[in-house]
């Protein structure tokens, strides 16, 4: 069952707000470190516990479909041991760009030339990055070779967005048709296809301990148990740009309503444990970083970090 109201001390308002240059698109981990992709063409470093910016990395300008000269957008960011990851787009024929940056120096890895419409990239490993295509293709990159190992088509329907599961072996891909493919990260074949809940596209996806949730345009915020298939669905109020496990997958958080306000669950029982209000524009990302900490990033310029109690 759903907690149809929650006390007023369940109410919850942001610890933190960090200001970012420009909108931030994406967002990922790593330690205390926030790593925050944005559309002025940045990828910026947040030490959250410090509370101030460590690193930034400005990609070059590009020129949109009337010749004008703008900043390249960052929707997906990572960090691995060192390196930086930079996917952007490149304003010639709907491709992308994809940037590494180590000692203190950025490469790029693919341009229009190479023709790759990308929407999503993250480590693997050093020298593996997993990608999501437009055209819902998974695919294996190598940075040493400059080579994908395999790109295999989970569906006809346009990709929306991957997530890797905590030892970066399985990947959970959400697309328009609301089916969401899981494969295995090293041979990209497919463990299983969940179904059944999400009717429309699945814009945001998590996958943690087996436990893998979708935020839907139907409404529904649908979690699955990998293992059996079976899942059940929340039901929100508004269209749900995004959503987010805990580590321990004992959390799920949802954006539900047309405030932008973002719900937490448990998983086990779909009991509503808090609401975070303060989220100014439709979210583009949500994570956490253990079971009381989170991080959120709409479309706007401020990151908010919050704490359940």
């Amino acid at each position: 069952m759903t907690c149809a109201v929650l006390f007023a001390d369940n109410v919850l308002t942001p610890a933190l707000q960090i200001e970012v240059n420009g909108t931030a698109k994406d967002l990922t981990l790593h330690e205390n470190h926030l790593v925050i992709g944005t559309d002025s063409g940045r990828l910026q470093v947040y030490d959250y516990e410090a509370k101030k910016f460590v690193k930034e990395i400005k990609i070059p300008d590009i020129k949109d479909f009337t010749g004008e000269v703008v900043p390249a957008t960052v929707f997906s960011v990572d960090y691995m041991e060192g390196r930086y990851l930079l996917l952007s787009d490149s304003g010639v024929g709907g491709y992308s760009n994809l940037w590494i940056h180590e000692n203190n120096q950025t490469t790029q890895l693919i341009s229009p030339k190479d023709q790759k419409p990308l929407i999503k990239a993250r480590f693997v490993d050093k020298d593996h990055i997993l990608f999501g295509y437009l055209s819902n293709e998974a695919a294996l990159y190598e940075i040493s070779t400059k080579k994908e190992l395999y790109k295999e088509q989970l569906s006809p329907s346009k990709f929306s967005d991957f997530a890797l599961n905590e030892d970066k072996t399985k990947a959970a891909y959400g697309c328009e048709s609301g089916v969401i493919s899981v494969i295995h990260v090293k041979d990209g074949k497919l463990i299983k296809d969940l179904k059944g809940i999400n009717k429309d596209n699945v814009y945001k996806v998590d996958i943690k301990k087996d436990i893998v949730v979708g935020a839907g345009q139907d409404r529904r915020g649908s979690i699955y148990d990998l293992k059996t298939g079976r899942g059940y669905f929340i039901q929100g109020s508004f269209l749900i740009y995004a959503t987010a496990l805990s580590p321990d997958a004992d959390k799920v958080a949802f954006a539900m309503d047309e405030q932008n306000n973002i719900s937490i669950y448990k998983v086990a029982t779909k009991e509503k444990i808090a609401l975070l209000k303060g989220q100014k524009s439709t979210l583009n990302a949500i994570i956490f970083k253990d079971e009381t900490t989170l991080f959120s990033a709409s479309d706007d310029s401020i990151v908010l970090m919050w704490k359940l109690k």
